[in-house]
């Protein structure tokens, strides 16, 4: 891809492989990989970069994310210096990711990009479609153009990455470029749809099915798509700065804290594990998920929770059905885990913590 890149982001990557010690992040990756492969025993895992390697050079942030949605070049300096930020960590994995928001798939399906005032520096999203009518024909047209709104930014930023580090082989062997947020099969449903979602899964379930079915070979094509240009790592994939986990995939269900474990079970289980058997990978929450986290952790191929605001579940319960089980939490908050250490078993050694 032709593409010209600023003095700073030049600069900015030179900077990179100058710091990057291939000792210092394999043994990082390492202690990792020991956590996630049942070899560390201790009570809560928190990697620990032995060498933290600040930059000489001092270069100028961005300060908006408008500005880096609007231009490769600010989104790859952009998220550069979280890459630089993490070289100073005792904790943060090196990685960066087409970073255009949560809207990338509603987008695909002609949903309308909606950017955030300048003064919110926030990721953009999309407005909902509204009405049965025009889901059926989103329905009717079938798999979207993945080139097609933000599709088109993410894929050509990948693109441009990968060509670019091919000339820093330390970027390239360290900084691990993660997938985009494609959220999960649910949220995306509702992202599209907005509320009238929930009443159409009791007044047109079918209709919601359709959808979601769609929805997920959507995802699938995206993912197929991506991982053409960034293979998975067999072992184990970075997601965020904050944690590994194994398999391919971060899926997201923040939508389902609004669903009885019944409704789970009918309109998100199916289309969560036909990606999760495909991809394998973890599963990200955020509110309450203690109602169907026993139906969760049951599917094939789901190999770690990642989950935010404990206050809102019943702890005992997310325990029970995660660690005692076998399958990770991951990043998860360290008052909380260090508070809650003691309880009987503890966490297997299967908790990591920020």
């Amino acid at each position: 891809m032709a593409y010209t890149l600023s003095k700073d982001t030049l600069a900015l990557l030179e900077d990179l492989e100058r710091r990057i010690d291939p000792e210092v992040e394999e043994d990082f990756e390492r202690q990792w990989e020991d956590f996630l492969y049942g070899r560390f025993r201790g009570d809560i895992f928190i990697p620990t970069r032995k060498k933290q390697v600040p930059s000489a050079a001092s270069f100028r942030p961005i300060d908006n994310i408008n500005d880096a949605i609007a231009d490769y070049d600010v989104m790859l300096r952009h998220q550069l210096q979280s890459v630089s930020g993490a070289l100073c960590s005792q904790s943060a994995s090196l990685c960066l990711r087409a970073n255009y928001g949560s809207g990338i798939m509603t987008s695909l399906f002609g949903a309308e990009i909606f950017c955030m005032p300048r003064e919110a520096n926030t990721l953009p999203t999309t407005r909902t479609v509204s009405g049965e009518d025009r889901i059926r024909a989103i329905i009717e047209r079938g798999v979207p153009d993945l080139e097609s709104a933000l599709g088109k930014n993410v894929l050509e930023f990948g693109e441009l990455c990968a060509e670019l580090f091919e000339h820093y082989p330390k970027v390239k062997r360290f900084v691990k470029m993660y997938h985009p947020d494609l959220q999960g099969p649910l949220d995306v449903c509702e992202l599209l749809w907005g509320g009238d979602m929930f009443y159409a899964m009791y007044d047109e379930p079918e209709l919601v099915h359709n959808l979601l079915r769609l929805i997920t070979a959507t995802y699938t094509a995206f993912m197929d798509r991506w991982f053409d240009m960034y293979p998975p790592d067999p072992v184990m994939n970075p997601h965020w700065a904050s944690l590994y986990h194994r398999g391919s995939v971060m899926l997201r269900d923040d939508s389902a804290m609004n669903l009885s474990p019944q409704l789970y079970r009918e309109f998100a289980a199916p289309y969560d594990a036909e990606l999760l058997q495909r991809y394998g990978g973890a599963v990200h929450f955020c509110g309450r998920g203690d109602h169907y986290i026993d139906i969760l952790c049951d599917l094939p191929g789901l190999y770690g929770i990642n989950m935010s605001q404990p206050h809102l579940n019943d702890m005992e319960r997310i325990y029970q059905h995660t660690v005692d089980k076998g399958i990770p939490l991951l990043a998860f908050d360290r008052q909380v885990a260090m508070q809650q250490c003691s309880r009987p078993g503890g966490f297997h050694h299967l908790l990591s913590s920020i």
